[in-house]
This record gives C-alpha cells, structure tokens and sequence, in this order.
C-alpha cells in the first residue's frame, strides 16, 4: 500500500483524488433518483444526462479554479484552453460518467473517469465506481491501486483461461463488434461487455478480466484505463497521445499471456 505518490505534479494528483470522489458522490445522488433526471439523445446509442453535464461542469470549476494554467478536455464541453490561451503542460481529460446507458437505465456499471496528462505521456488516472466505492488507481512509474492496495493483471495464458471485454459504438466499422466476438469464440474465449469501457480496463488492470478491444474509443473514455493497464504488468499499444486527444484511437490492452492473441483478432475484425 502506498500513502502519497510522490510526483512532480505541484498537487495535481492528489487534489484530483478528492475532486472525483466529490463528484462520484454527486452523480450517485442522481442515480438515486433517476426519476427525477433529464435525458437527452445525442446521437444512435449515444446518450447525454442532466447528471453528465453537472457532474463534468463541477470537475471543470474544481479543476479550473485550482489549476487555471491547465487544459481541460471532456465528452461534454469539449476542450477548455488556459485563461493566456497558452498551451499548458498538464491536460486534464474527463469522462464525468462513462456508461450513460447503463446509469440512464438503474443499470449499476458506470464511473467517474479523470486522467492526467504530461507533456503528451498519460502521468495519471481515476475511475471511479460510486455504486460499489471502487477508486481505481493508476500512476505512471508506480503501479495501478484499488482502493489503495496494489492491482495486478491476470495471469492467463490462453483465451480460454478468462474473459475479454470487448466494446463498440456508433463509431465503430460496420461488422466490427461481429466478427470481433465470433473470433473470440472460435478461439475458445468467452467476451464480456459491460458498457462501460472505462471500467471494463480497469477490471483487467485489476485481473478480473483478461484483456479489451474496441476499434475506436475517445481520449476521456481511455486513456486513465489503458495507463493502469500498462503499470498493473499488462501491454497496450502505444500511441502518440497528442493525436489521441484530437481524435481518440484503438484499444487493445491485456494481460501479457493474452495480449498477442487479442491484438491479431482485433486485427482480423477490423479487416
């Protein structure tokens, strides 16, 4: 268990701790009462909540206000530059509730998603499950927490030894997520989804399943994920993250065992 992650981040970690656990309890108190909540459709499959936009609105105000010099880049207000419109260091990317549907629909598989970003490596990241006081943890040279004890990956060797989420949007190639999941099967696995990519990487950071694909997710949906992944004893690919928070990217993150096999079906499926 470590207490306080020494970076050199002039507080940014540690005050972002406190600003997801605030906001995982106001998005808690609207799905207490779900009833009671706008929604609204952004798109096919695509939803946006009263709950999204309020949530994601007190991190910025949180973040701003403590970091004025940063930028903020999240799913529902789009990229804030710095009051001096100069480009900061830090970029703080957020998700204020990653898996809409499920958290529209009483479904309990939804987070709160904050990471950091460092001169265009991932420094930091935080998903955040209120339903079940879940705060996963990832810290670039450290290592990956739940709730502050170590995480480490599975240690299958075969697809046949766990599961593998899998994911898909209205972004994804038409046939994608078909031929991804009958791969999967054919090669002996079994595939899991859970609507929430988010929290689907950080189930195999913490070795409750054994890897993920999508062909396409954005920055705030993955970023925190993927580096905890990687600092749990897993693999990604890597990418440049300066274009990844342009236009998001791939997702193949898994345990080593798995990782290669994943990689060529998502290969395949995307043919």
């Amino acid at each position: 268990m470590i207490d306080k992650y020494r970076l050199d981040d002039d507080g940014r970690y540690e005050f972002a701790v406190s600003v997801i656990r605030e906001a995982g309890d106001l998005a808690l108190r609207f799905f207490d009462n779900l009833k009671d909540l706008v929604i609204e459709k952004k798109g096919h499959q695509d939803l946006v909540s009263q709950a999204d936009k309020e949530v994601e609105l007190f991190i910025r105000e949180s973040l701003g206000e403590a970091f004025p010099e940063d930028q903020i880049i999240g799913e529902e207000g789009g990229n804030s530059m710095p009051n001096d419109s100069q480009k900061s260091e830090f970029v703080w990317v957020i998700d204020p509730i990653d898996g809409t549907a499920n958290f529209v629909s009483g479904i309990p598989a939804w987070c709160v998603v904050i990471a950091l970003v460092h001169k265009n490596s991932v420094l930091a990241g935080l998903i955040l499950d209120p339903v079940r006081n879940e705060l996963f943890e990832g810290v670039a040279g450290v290592g990956s927490f739940l709730n502050h004890k170590p995480i480490y990956v599975s240690k299958s060797k075969s697809l046949s030894d766990g599961s593998v989420a899998v994911g898909f949007s209205n972004r994804s190639k038409p046939g994608f997520i078909n031929r991804l999941v009958n791969l999967i099967v054919d090669d002996g696995g079994v595939f899991y989804r859970n609507a929430s990519g988010a929290l689907s990487l950080a189930y195999v950071a913490a070795g409750r399943l054994i890897g993920y694909s999508e062909d396409h997710m954005n920055a705030w949906d993955y970023l925190a994920g993927q580096l905890m992944v990687k600092e749990a004893g897993g693999q990604i690919e890597e990418q440049d993250i300066s274009s990844v928070l342009v236009s998001g990217g791939r997702v193949v993150a898994a345990a080593p065992g798995v990782f290669d096999d994943i990689q060529k079906i998502t290969d395949h499926a995307m043919k």
